[in-house]
Protein backbone atom coordinates (compact mmCIF):
# COMPACT_ATOMS: atom_id res chain seq x y z
CA UNK A 1 0.00 0.00 0.00
CA UNK A 2 2.86 2.36 0.85
CA UNK A 3 4.58 1.66 -2.45
CA UNK A 4 1.39 2.52 -4.34
CA UNK A 5 1.11 5.84 -2.50
CA UNK A 6 4.74 6.66 -3.15
CA UNK A 7 4.27 5.86 -6.82
CA UNK A 8 1.21 8.10 -7.08
CA UNK A 9 3.03 10.91 -5.30
CA UNK A 10 6.01 10.53 -7.63
CA UNK A 11 3.82 10.68 -10.72
CA UNK A 12 1.91 13.69 -9.40
CA UNK A 13 5.17 15.48 -8.67
CA UNK A 14 6.48 14.68 -12.14
CA UNK A 15 3.28 16.03 -13.73
CA UNK A 16 3.53 19.25 -11.74
CA UNK A 17 7.22 19.77 -12.53
CA UNK A 18 6.89 18.92 -16.22
CA UNK A 19 5.74 22.44 -17.31
CA UNK A 20 8.53 23.96 -15.22
CA UNK A 21 11.12 21.77 -16.91
CA UNK A 22 9.68 22.59 -20.32
CA UNK A 23 9.89 26.33 -19.65
CA UNK A 24 13.45 25.93 -18.36
CA UNK A 25 14.45 24.18 -21.60
CA UNK A 26 12.80 26.90 -23.69
CA UNK A 27 14.75 29.69 -21.96
CA UNK A 28 17.96 27.70 -21.53
CA UNK A 29 19.16 27.93 -25.14
CA UNK A 30 18.85 31.74 -25.58
CA UNK A 31 20.36 32.37 -22.14
CA UNK A 32 23.36 30.19 -22.94
CA UNK A 33 23.81 32.02 -26.24
CA UNK A 34 23.61 35.38 -24.45
CA UNK A 35 26.18 34.26 -21.90
CA UNK A 36 28.62 33.15 -24.61
CA UNK A 37 28.36 36.50 -26.40
CA UNK A 38 28.29 38.90 -23.45
CA UNK A 39 30.05 36.98 -20.66
CA UNK A 40 29.17 37.07 -16.97
CA UNK A 41 28.88 40.89 -16.94
CA UNK A 42 26.29 40.80 -19.68
CA UNK A 43 24.26 38.24 -17.77
CA UNK A 44 24.38 40.45 -14.68
CA UNK A 45 23.04 43.36 -16.74
CA UNK A 46 20.32 41.11 -18.19
CA UNK A 47 19.03 40.08 -14.77
CA UNK A 48 19.36 43.57 -13.26
CA UNK A 49 17.65 45.34 -16.15
CA UNK A 50 14.04 44.59 -15.06
CA UNK A 51 14.73 45.81 -11.52
CA UNK A 52 16.45 48.94 -12.79
CA UNK A 53 13.54 49.57 -15.17
CA UNK A 54 11.03 49.38 -12.30
CA UNK A 55 13.28 51.57 -10.13
CA UNK A 56 13.54 54.12 -12.92
CA UNK A 57 9.81 54.24 -13.57
CA UNK A 58 8.64 54.41 -9.97
CA UNK A 59 11.54 56.26 -8.28
CA UNK A 60 13.83 58.18 -10.63
CA UNK A 61 11.16 59.40 -13.05
CA UNK A 62 8.86 60.75 -10.27
CA UNK A 63 11.89 62.39 -8.64
CA UNK A 64 12.78 64.23 -11.86
CA UNK A 65 9.15 65.26 -12.35
CA UNK A 66 9.03 66.52 -8.76
CA UNK A 67 12.15 68.64 -9.31
CA UNK A 68 10.60 70.11 -12.47
CA UNK A 69 7.37 70.88 -10.61
CA UNK A 70 9.35 72.70 -7.91
CA UNK A 71 10.60 75.11 -10.59
CA UNK A 72 7.13 76.01 -11.84
CA UNK A 73 4.30 78.13 -10.48
CA UNK A 74 0.53 78.37 -10.62
CA UNK A 75 -2.32 76.05 -9.66
CA UNK A 76 -2.46 73.98 -12.86
CA UNK A 77 -1.95 70.27 -12.36
CA UNK A 78 -0.31 69.29 -15.66
CA UNK A 79 3.30 70.28 -16.13
CA UNK A 80 2.73 71.64 -19.63
CA UNK A 81 0.20 74.17 -18.30
CA UNK A 82 2.51 75.54 -15.62
CA UNK A 83 4.83 78.56 -15.73
CA UNK A 84 8.58 78.23 -15.21
CA UNK A 85 9.66 80.32 -12.20
CA UNK A 86 13.12 78.90 -11.46
CA UNK A 87 14.02 78.90 -7.79
CA UNK A 88 11.21 81.25 -6.73
CA UNK A 89 9.38 78.50 -4.82
CA UNK A 90 12.49 77.77 -2.75
CA UNK A 91 12.99 81.49 -2.17
CA UNK A 92 9.39 81.76 -0.98
CA UNK A 93 9.93 78.98 1.55
CA UNK A 94 13.08 80.66 2.90
CA UNK A 95 11.64 84.19 2.93
CA UNK A 96 11.71 84.88 6.68
CA UNK A 97 12.54 87.71 9.03
CA UNK A 98 13.62 85.13 11.61
CA UNK A 99 13.53 81.39 11.10
CA UNK A 100 12.83 80.98 14.81
CA UNK A 101 9.62 82.98 14.43
CA UNK A 102 7.31 81.36 11.84
CA UNK A 103 5.01 84.40 11.92
CA UNK A 104 7.76 86.44 10.26
CA UNK A 105 7.91 84.07 7.28
CA UNK A 106 6.02 84.32 4.01
CA UNK A 107 5.10 80.64 4.33
CA UNK A 108 4.50 80.58 8.06
CA UNK A 109 2.77 77.19 7.95
CA UNK A 110 5.88 75.65 6.39
CA UNK A 111 8.08 76.76 9.27
CA UNK A 112 5.48 75.79 11.85
CA UNK A 113 5.53 72.34 10.25
CA UNK A 114 9.36 72.34 10.25
CA UNK A 115 9.63 73.11 13.97
CA UNK A 116 6.82 70.69 14.85
CA UNK A 117 8.55 67.97 12.84
CA UNK A 118 11.92 68.72 14.45
CA UNK A 119 10.44 68.46 17.95
CA UNK A 120 8.58 65.30 17.00
CA UNK A 121 11.70 63.69 15.51
CA UNK A 122 13.89 64.41 18.54
CA UNK A 123 11.36 63.15 21.07
CA UNK A 124 9.92 60.27 19.07
CA UNK A 125 13.25 58.86 17.87
CA UNK A 126 14.75 58.99 21.36
CA UNK A 127 11.71 57.30 22.88
CA UNK A 128 11.42 54.76 20.06
CA UNK A 129 15.05 53.63 20.33
CA UNK A 130 14.90 53.47 24.13
CA UNK A 131 11.61 51.53 24.25
CA UNK A 132 12.70 49.20 21.44
CA UNK A 133 15.99 48.47 23.22
CA UNK A 134 14.29 47.75 26.56
CA UNK A 135 11.68 45.59 24.83
CA UNK A 136 14.35 43.60 23.00
CA UNK A 137 16.35 43.08 26.19
CA UNK A 138 13.26 41.81 28.01
CA UNK A 139 12.13 39.53 25.18
CA UNK A 140 15.64 38.10 24.90
CA UNK A 141 15.45 36.72 28.43
CA UNK A 142 14.13 33.29 29.35
CA UNK A 143 10.47 34.15 29.83
CA UNK A 144 7.44 31.94 30.09
CA UNK A 145 5.45 32.08 26.82
CA UNK A 146 8.21 34.16 25.25
CA UNK A 147 6.95 33.57 21.71
CA UNK A 148 3.52 34.83 22.72
CA UNK A 149 4.92 38.08 24.13
CA UNK A 150 7.03 38.61 21.02
CA UNK A 151 3.91 38.25 18.90
CA UNK A 152 2.02 40.69 21.15
CA UNK A 153 4.65 43.39 20.74
CA UNK A 154 4.92 42.84 16.99
CA UNK A 155 1.17 42.72 16.30
CA UNK A 156 0.62 46.53 16.05
CA UNK A 157 3.16 46.64 13.20
CA UNK A 158 0.76 44.54 11.10
CA UNK A 159 -2.02 47.11 11.44
CA UNK A 160 -2.60 49.80 8.84
CA UNK A 161 -1.58 53.29 10.04
CA UNK A 162 -5.15 54.42 9.34
CA UNK A 163 -6.50 51.64 11.56
CA UNK A 164 -4.01 52.63 14.28
CA UNK A 165 -5.17 56.25 14.08
CA UNK A 166 -8.85 55.26 14.26
CA UNK A 167 -8.28 52.94 17.23
CA UNK A 168 -6.44 55.54 19.25
CA UNK A 169 -8.84 58.28 18.27
CA UNK A 170 -11.64 56.16 19.73
CA UNK A 171 -9.56 55.62 22.89
CA UNK A 172 -8.43 59.24 23.35
CA UNK A 173 -11.57 61.19 22.39
CA UNK A 174 -13.55 63.08 25.04
CA UNK A 175 -15.99 60.19 25.53
CA UNK A 176 -13.33 57.57 24.84
CA UNK A 177 -12.07 54.55 26.72
CA UNK A 178 -9.17 56.31 28.44
CA UNK A 179 -11.36 59.07 29.88
CA UNK A 180 -13.81 56.42 31.04
CA UNK A 181 -11.01 54.74 32.99
CA UNK A 182 -9.90 58.12 34.40
CA UNK A 183 -13.46 58.91 35.45
CA UNK A 184 -13.94 55.51 37.08
CA UNK A 185 -10.72 56.04 39.00
CA UNK A 186 -12.08 59.32 40.38
CA UNK A 187 -10.11 61.65 38.12
CA UNK A 188 -11.15 64.45 35.80
CA UNK A 189 -11.43 63.57 32.08
CA UNK A 190 -8.86 65.24 29.85
CA UNK A 191 -9.29 66.56 26.31
CA UNK A 192 -6.42 64.49 24.98
CA UNK A 193 -6.91 65.49 21.33
CA UNK A 194 -8.06 69.07 21.91
CA UNK A 195 -5.35 70.50 24.18
CA UNK A 196 -2.17 71.33 22.26
CA UNK A 197 0.41 69.70 24.52
CA UNK A 198 -1.63 66.56 25.09
CA UNK A 199 -2.35 66.20 21.37
CA UNK A 200 1.35 66.47 20.49
CA UNK A 201 2.24 63.95 23.21
CA UNK A 202 -0.47 61.61 21.92
CA UNK A 203 1.05 61.60 18.41
CA UNK A 204 4.40 60.53 19.85
CA UNK A 205 2.95 57.80 22.05
CA UNK A 206 0.74 56.39 19.30
CA UNK A 207 3.63 56.34 16.83
CA UNK A 208 5.87 54.53 19.30
CA UNK A 209 3.14 52.00 20.12
CA UNK A 210 2.48 51.30 16.45
CA UNK A 211 6.07 50.75 15.30
CA UNK A 212 8.21 49.77 18.28
CA UNK A 213 7.67 46.04 17.62
CA UNK A 214 9.46 46.21 14.27
CA UNK A 215 12.53 47.95 15.67
CA UNK A 216 12.56 45.71 18.74
CA UNK A 217 12.67 42.73 16.37
CA UNK A 218 15.78 44.15 14.67
CA UNK A 219 17.49 44.66 18.03
CA UNK A 220 16.37 41.23 19.22
CA UNK A 221 18.05 39.65 16.19
CA UNK A 222 21.24 41.53 17.08
CA UNK A 223 21.08 40.36 20.70
CA UNK A 224 20.67 36.75 19.67
CA UNK A 225 23.71 37.04 17.39
CA UNK A 226 25.98 37.96 20.33
CA UNK A 227 27.97 34.86 21.42
CA UNK A 228 26.77 33.54 24.77
CA UNK A 229 30.35 32.66 25.67
CA UNK A 230 31.04 36.33 26.33
CA UNK A 231 28.24 36.52 28.89
CA UNK A 232 29.35 33.27 30.51
CA UNK A 233 32.93 34.56 30.81
CA UNK A 234 31.70 37.84 32.29
CA UNK A 235 29.54 35.95 34.80
CA UNK A 236 32.49 33.81 35.84
CA UNK A 237 34.54 36.99 36.40
CA UNK A 238 31.76 38.39 38.58
CA UNK A 239 31.08 41.37 36.30
CA UNK A 240 28.06 43.43 37.28
CA UNK A 241 25.08 43.31 34.86
CA UNK A 242 25.25 47.04 34.14
CA UNK A 243 28.91 46.79 33.19
CA UNK A 244 28.16 43.76 31.00
CA UNK A 245 25.56 45.84 29.19
CA UNK A 246 27.92 48.77 28.58
CA UNK A 247 31.00 46.70 27.73
CA UNK A 248 29.52 43.76 25.81
CA UNK A 249 25.91 44.18 24.77
CA UNK A 250 25.89 47.81 23.65
CA UNK A 251 29.11 47.76 21.55
CA UNK A 252 28.15 44.52 19.77
CA UNK A 253 24.61 45.78 19.22
CA UNK A 254 25.84 49.07 17.73
CA UNK A 255 25.29 48.06 14.04
CA UNK A 256 21.68 47.11 14.75
CA UNK A 257 21.17 50.29 16.76
CA UNK A 258 22.46 52.31 13.80
CA UNK A 259 19.95 50.62 11.48
CA UNK A 260 17.14 51.31 13.93
CA UNK A 261 18.24 54.93 14.36
CA UNK A 262 18.33 55.57 10.61
CA UNK A 263 14.97 53.87 9.99
CA UNK A 264 13.24 55.63 12.88
CA UNK A 265 14.63 58.99 11.79
CA UNK A 266 13.38 58.56 8.22
CA UNK A 267 9.96 57.39 9.36
CA UNK A 268 9.63 60.15 11.97
CA UNK A 269 10.33 62.88 9.39
CA UNK A 270 7.77 61.30 7.05
CA UNK A 271 5.04 60.85 9.69
CA UNK A 272 1.60 61.42 8.24
CA UNK A 273 -1.01 58.62 8.20
CA UNK A 274 -1.82 57.96 11.84
CA UNK A 275 -1.38 61.60 12.87
CA UNK A 276 -3.66 62.85 10.09
CA UNK A 277 -6.36 60.38 11.16
CA UNK A 278 -5.79 61.01 14.87
CA UNK A 279 -5.66 64.82 15.02
CA UNK A 280 -5.84 66.13 11.45
CA UNK A 281 -2.93 68.45 12.29
CA UNK A 282 -4.81 70.11 15.14
CA UNK A 283 -5.69 71.52 17.47
CA UNK A 284 -4.74 74.57 15.43
CA UNK A 285 -1.35 73.73 13.98
CA UNK A 286 0.10 71.94 17.01
CA UNK A 287 0.46 68.60 15.18
CA UNK A 288 0.99 69.92 11.66
CA UNK A 289 4.04 68.11 10.29
CA UNK A 290 5.97 68.49 7.04
CA UNK A 291 4.34 65.66 5.14
CA UNK A 292 0.86 66.95 5.94
CA UNK A 293 1.90 70.46 4.92
CA UNK A 294 3.07 69.11 1.56
CA UNK A 295 -0.19 67.21 1.13
CA UNK A 296 -2.34 70.19 2.08
CA UNK A 297 -0.51 72.66 -0.17
CA UNK A 298 -0.22 70.29 -3.12
CA UNK A 299 -3.62 68.62 -3.12
CA UNK A 300 -6.11 69.49 -0.37
CA UNK A 301 -6.02 73.30 -0.27
CA UNK A 302 -8.42 75.38 -2.35
CA UNK A 303 -5.41 77.52 -3.37
CA UNK A 304 -3.20 74.55 -4.10
CA UNK A 305 0.35 75.12 -5.24
CA UNK A 306 2.00 71.89 -6.50
CA UNK A 307 5.26 73.73 -7.16
CA UNK A 308 5.54 74.91 -3.56
CA UNK A 309 4.67 71.44 -2.27
CA UNK A 310 7.29 69.89 -4.56
CA UNK A 311 9.94 72.34 -3.34
CA UNK A 312 9.12 71.48 0.27
CA UNK A 313 9.33 67.75 -0.47
CA UNK A 314 12.70 68.16 -2.22
CA UNK A 315 14.05 70.03 0.81
CA UNK A 316 12.74 67.34 3.14
CA UNK A 317 14.35 64.62 1.04
CA UNK A 318 17.68 66.49 0.98
CA UNK A 319 17.65 66.85 4.76
CA UNK A 320 16.97 63.13 5.15
CA UNK A 321 19.87 62.25 2.86
CA UNK A 322 22.25 64.55 4.76
CA UNK A 323 21.20 63.20 8.17
CA UNK A 324 21.56 59.60 6.98
CA UNK A 325 25.03 60.26 5.54
CA UNK A 326 26.10 61.92 8.80
CA UNK A 327 24.93 58.93 10.83
CA UNK A 328 26.63 56.47 8.51
CA UNK A 329 29.83 58.54 8.61
CA UNK A 330 29.83 58.56 12.41
CA UNK A 331 29.23 54.80 12.48
CA UNK A 332 32.07 54.16 10.02
CA UNK A 333 34.42 56.34 12.05
CA UNK A 334 33.54 54.51 15.25
CA UNK A 335 34.07 51.18 13.48
CA UNK A 336 37.52 52.25 12.31
CA UNK A 337 38.42 53.38 15.82
CA UNK A 338 37.30 50.01 17.15
CA UNK A 339 39.55 48.18 14.65
CA UNK A 340 42.54 50.39 15.58
CA UNK A 341 42.08 49.45 19.24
Amino acid sequence: MGDVRNGIATRAGAMILAPVGWLANVFDAPLRMLQRRTGSNGMAVFFLAPNMLVFGIFVLFPLVINILYSMTGGGALFLGDRTFVGADQYGRLFSCGSYLDPKSCTEDLFWIAVWNTLAFVVLQVAMMVAVALVTALVLNRELRARSFWRAVFFFPVLLSPVVVGLIWRWILQRQGLLNLMVFEAGGTPVNWLVERNWAFTATIMVSVWAHVGFYALILLAGLQAIPKDLYEAAEMDGTRPLRVFWRITLPLLAPNLLVVLVLTLIRAVQIFDEVYVLTGGGPGTSTLFLTQYIYEVGFASMLRNPGLASAASILMGAVLVVLTLIQLGIARRNEQRGKMR
